[in-house]
C-alpha cells in the first residue's frame, strides 16, 4: 500500500490578475462560492437558474429562450456552438486574425465540414469587405464564424456589421464573445447573432469554468433540424435544454449532468453586479481605465499593437522593446510585485505583453501599481 503523501493546504497569494484572464474576482463572488451546497434540482437552485437566465439575457442583450451557462470554460462554449449547428459537409465561412479564430477553423474541419477561411494580420480586425467576397463566392455557406474580440491580440472587429452581411447571404453566424460581454457594447438581438458564447473569468469578473451561451430561434430550429446527431453527448443543447428550461417553457426540469453548483452561486452575484452597474456604465468605465493605462504604458515608451480604432479597452497589447528579455521581466513582476500580465500568444508569442483591464480588475488602483512596477523593472 502507498504510503499517504503529508500535503499541507494550499494558500495562494493575492495577486493583482492583469493578464489576459483569469481577472480578479469580485470579494462577494468569492464569497458566493462558500455558500451551502444544494442539489442541482432543489427547487430553490432551479429558481436561481431562471434569475442566471434572465441576467444574460440582459447582459447578452437578448430575449434568446436559449440562453444558458455551459458548466465548461469558454473553449466547451465555442464547441457547443460548432457541434450543435454544423454538420458533416457544410461550409462555414470562417475569420481569423489570432489565435481563437484558428480555434474556430480547427473545430469546423473535426466536425468534418469545410472551413473557408478569411485571413486577416494579427492586430487588425476582420476586414468585411473580405468576408463579403468570401460570401459571394461561396453560395453554399451556412454560416458566418468570427472572434468578436480576439483575446490573443486585442483587436475588436465590427460584429454589427459582419452580422448583416451574414443575413444578406442568407447564413447563421456563430461569435466568438469570450472577452468582448461585459466589457464592450455587444447586442445580440439588434445585431442578429444567432449563436454567441463568453466565458465567466473575464469581464464578468467570474471564476473560471463556465461558459455563457445564447442561441437565437433560427440556431435552435438549425438545431433540431439536423439529420445527424450531436457528436458530443455532453454538449448536445437538445438535451441541455431540458436542465435549463425548454425553449418552449413550462416543461419540468429533467436531469442532463450534476450543475457546479456553487460556480453558479458565483455568476449569479457577478452577473447581479454587472446588473447593478448597468450595461453602457460598465463599458464606460473600461473605456475610462483603459484610457488610464494607455497614458501609463506609452510614458514608458511601450508602443500598441492594435491601431486606436480598433483597440480593446480590456485587453491591451503592447510590443516589447528590444533588448528586453519578455520572461524574465514577467518572472519579476510576479515574483516581486505579485502582478500577473500576460505574454503573447502565437505569432505575438515573445513579441508583446497583454495586460488586462476586466471587470472587477478594472480599477485606478490596479494601473497605478502596474504602471509603476513595470517603470522599475524596465529600468
Amino acid at each position: 500500500m502507498l504510503t499517504p503523501p503529508m500535503i499541507m493546504p494550499f494558500f495562494p497569494p493575492h495577486r493583482i490578475l492583469m493578464g489576459p484572464g483569469p481577472s480578479d474576482i469580485y470579494p462577494s463572488v468569492l464569497a458566493a462560492l462558500s455558500k451551502p451546497t444544494v442539489g442541482h434540482l432543489d427547487p430553490l437552485f432551479v429558481g436561481m437558474m431562471d434569475e442566471i437566465k434572465t441576467l444574460l439575457q440582459y447582459a447578452f442583450q437578448t430575449q434568446n429562450s436559449v440562453t444558458m451557462a455551459v458548466s465548461a470554460p469558454g473553449s466547451a462554449g465555442m464547441e457547443a456552438c460548432f457541434v450543435n449547428l454544423v454538420e458533416p459537409g457544410e461550409t462555414v465561412i470562417v475569420c481569423r486574425n489570432g489565435v481563437f479564430g484558428e480555434r474556430m477553423r480547427q473545430n469546423v474541419e473535426r466536425l468534418g465540414a469545410i472551413a473557408v477561411l478569411v485571413d486577416n494580420a494579427w492586430g487588425e480586425p476582420v476586414n468585411p469587405q473580405q468576408v463579403e467576397d468570401a460570401l459571394k463566392a461561396h453560395p453554399e455557406a451556412k454560416f458566418l464564424a468570427f472572434v468578436h474580440a480576439e483575446t490573443s491580440t486585442g483587436a475588436l472587429s465590427d460584429a454589427k456589421t459582419l452580422c448583416a452581411l451574414a443575413k444578406k447571404y442568407d447564413c447563421l453566424t456563430i461569435v466568438d464573445a469570450v472577452t468582448s460581454l461585459g466589457g464592450v457594447e455587444l447586442r445580440v438581438d439588434d445585431w442578429g447573432i444567432d449563436a454567441v458564447y463568453s466565458g465567466s473569468q473575464k469581464c464578468l469578473s467570474c471564476v473560471p469554468g463556465l461558459s455563457p451561451l445564447s442561441f437565437s430561434d433560427a440556431a435552435v430550429a438549425k438545431l433540431k433540424a439536423r439529420k445527424t446527431p450531436v457528436q458530443s453527448w455532453f454538449l448536445d443543447q437538445s438535451l441541455v435544454m431540458g436542465y435549463w428550461g425548454d425553449a418552449t417553457g413550462g416543461a419540468k426540469r429533467s436531469y442532463h449532468h450534476t450543475a457546479p453548483v456553487n460556480t453558479l452561486y458565483a455568476l449569479h452575484e457577478s452577473l447581479r453586479l454587472l446588473a447593478n452597474e448597468g450595461l453602457e456604465k460598465a463599458w464606460q468605465r473600461h473605456r475610462d481605465m483603459h484610457q488610464l493605462l494607455r497614458h501609463g504604458l506609452e510614458s514608458l515608451g511601450l508602443e500598441f499593437v492594435v491601431e486606436e480604432a480598433y483597440r480593446l479597452p480590456q485587453l491591451n497589447t503592447v510590443h516589447i522593446p528590444a533588448g528586453i528579455d519578455d520572461a524574465a521581466v514577467r518572472k519579476v513582476l510576479l515574483e516581486d510585485y505579485n502582478l500577473e500580465i500576460g505574454a503573447g500568444l502565437g505569432a505575438l508569442a515573445g513579441k508583446a505583453w497583454r495586460f488586462g483591464l476586466m471587470g472587477y480588475g478594472a480599477r485606478r488602483e490596479n494601473i497605478a501599481v502596474c504602471v509603476h512596477a513595470l517603470a522599475t523593472v524596465l529600468r
